[in-house]
């Protein structure tokens, strides 16, 4: 009766977290003038910075405040994404208070808000941490799914929100209570040019650096230091709810903090990686233009090495193919490096969609491998990375959208299951996870897919979801992906997606409504 009832809500809502662990979160602004930049700041204006915080939560949290999927101000939000996907300002207007837009306001993250953070049982007592990048048109909210469930696995998930345009709407708070300034989304073709080479390449200076920000912020979380976190609940004057995360995150040793992003995020951290790890490698040209060149004595420095794990959902491949930095591109992941372990912490997801985009299948092999300037890329010395796409499926399916709207997803894209794909997804990073020594939760039986005969041991148990990684077709509608083989190759030996695509349909629906005709 009540799965009935629920059908009946007109409210899209989220399934739960499948994770052993209640998940908690919280919102988090901090002036940048109390972090320690790790290189010039490229935007006077950008005084403070902002991510949600996705973390194993006590059990016994009591019942707290909705956590609401879209951010403060919610109208301005709605107006905000009416306008990404095409409508004037005027016309936003007018929408953002029509009532079946209104409803959206009262869509929740199941998460508990300002839940006190669980002890760790890892050997070391402290969780191991990931940052994750949004995409075009996302938000610090707008993976809630994806990140939630693998902070029900064990994991403290920070999700940045990038001030770069990128969003439909973000906000500044230049201290409390103060009314908030806007950054809008900047409406940049996709295709190549020298202007969009240049609009890109200014948004992932911006992103490149929050990014170095937020690994500043998370080292003095750790270490318990005074910190003004401007969205605190609580009148408090330093820390607020940070002050729960001291001495609870694995931020110190090098390698040990994950980078993931999807599309243009899955780039800033393929940027990120590589402008840190060869920071100050010899031989750049006079041509090369860095994005982001840290100081040798930066922290960040010394947190990328080759054993940073890197998993990049929908890499949107274009961004990397600017002039300026197209010695950068020209170099290997940081994982294979001599002393590196390959593509064994490497692991992209594409959507259907996405691998069906030929050139931008190419060039992501190309980024992900041994040798990213041959043609045909090949991994000679090293274990290949991970290469996979669920069936079915679509760029918006690597986020909430799908999970949100599926008949919109579905109408559109031809997307199915959506709630499968990031099942999927989480079911795979977490696996690589895992075979790196990371100690997460298992992965249950049921989303296994393996029945009550499913294996349900302890956590941490390495190797627990082998038949997620095996390139063999285990798991139905899982495809592996070869470095070596054409799409068209691919195609051929995989028969249920060789019905061939309109690239376009790989960005998302706003995007291309605003940029086909360019």
């Amino acid at each position: 009766m009540v799965s009935f009832l629920s059908h009946l809500n007109p409210i899209p809502a989220f399934p739960s977290y499948a994770g052993p662990y209640r998940v908690g979160t919280t919102d988090v602004e901090i002036p940048a003038a109390e972090l320690p930049s790790p290189s010039p700041a490229p935007d006077p204006s950008l005084s403070t910075v902002s991510f949600r915080i996705f973390y194993p939560c006590e059990p016994s949290a009591k019942p707290s405040k909705s956590v609401y999927w879209l951010p403060d101000p919610q109208h301005e939000y709605i107006g905000a994404y009416t306008r990404f996907l095409g409508a004037s300002r005027r016309l936003s207007g007018f929408l953002r208070n029509l009532p079946f837009l209104r409803m959206l306001t009262y869509m929740t993250i199941p998460a508990a808000r300002n839940a006190n953070i669980l002890q760790a049982p890892t050997n070391g007592r402290r969780w191991p941490v990931m940052v994750f990048s949004h995409g075009l048109g996302g938000t610090k909210n707008a993976y809630s799914h994806l990140l939630g469930s693998l902070s029900s696995h064990g994991v403290v998930v920070i999700a940045a929100d990038h001030r770069d345009g990128s969003s439909p709407l973000s906000c500044i708070h230049d201290k409390p209570g103060a009314t908030p300034r806007f950054v809008e989304y900047q409406s940049i073709s996709h295709r190549q040019a020298p202007e969009v080479e240049q609009a890109r390449n200014d948004q992932l200076r911006i992103r490149l650096w929050e990014l170095g920000m937020i690994h500043e912020a998370l080292l003095k979380i750790d270490r318990g230091e005074p910190l003004l976190n401007i969205l605190a609940e609580k009148p408090l004057e330093t820390m607020g709810d940070l002050a729960m995360f001291m001495s609870t995150l694995d931020v110190h040793t090098p390698g040990s903090i994950s980078w993931s992003g999807h599309s243009f995020g899955a780039a800033t951290v393929v940027q990120l990686v590589k402008s840190v790890f060869y920071h100050s490698a010899k031989g750049a040209p006079s041509s090369y233009k860095p994005l982001f060149k840290p100081s040798a004595s930066s922290q960040i420095a010394h947190q990328i090495t080759p054993s940073t794990p890197v998993s990049l959902l929908d890499l949107w491949a274009m961004p990397l193919l600017s002039r300026a930095t197209k010695w950068l591109n020209a170099l290997p992941m940081p994982c294979y490096a001599p002393n590196g372990p390959g593509g064994k912490n490497l692991i992209v997801i594409l959507s259907e969609a996405f691998f069906k985009w030929e050139s931008n299948l190419t060039q992501t092999k190309r980024t992900i491998s041994e040798s990213p300037t041959l043609n045909t890329p090949v991994n000679t010395s090293h274990p290949a990375p991970y290469i996979f796409y669920p069936v079915s499926s679509a760029h918006l399916s690597q986020s909430d959208f799908g999970i949100l709207f599926p008949w919109l997803t579905r109408k559109a894209f031809k997307a199915e299951d959506p709630a499968r794909t990031l099942r999927l997804n989480t079911r795979a990073i977490l696996e690589v996870m895992r075979r790196n020594g990371i100690d997460v939760a298992d992965t249950s039986a049921l989303d296994m897919e393996e029945g009550a005969s499913g294996n349900s041991s302890s956590a941490g148990s390495i190797g627990q979801d082998s038949k997620i990684l095996q390139r063999d077709g285990s798991v139905t509608g899982w495809i592996a992906l070869d470095l070596g083989r054409s799409k068209h190759e691919e195609e051929a030996a995989n028969e249920a997606t060789a019905e061939t695509a309109d690239p376009m349909e790989a960005v998302v629906q706003g995007e291309v409504t605003k940029t086909a005709s360019n």
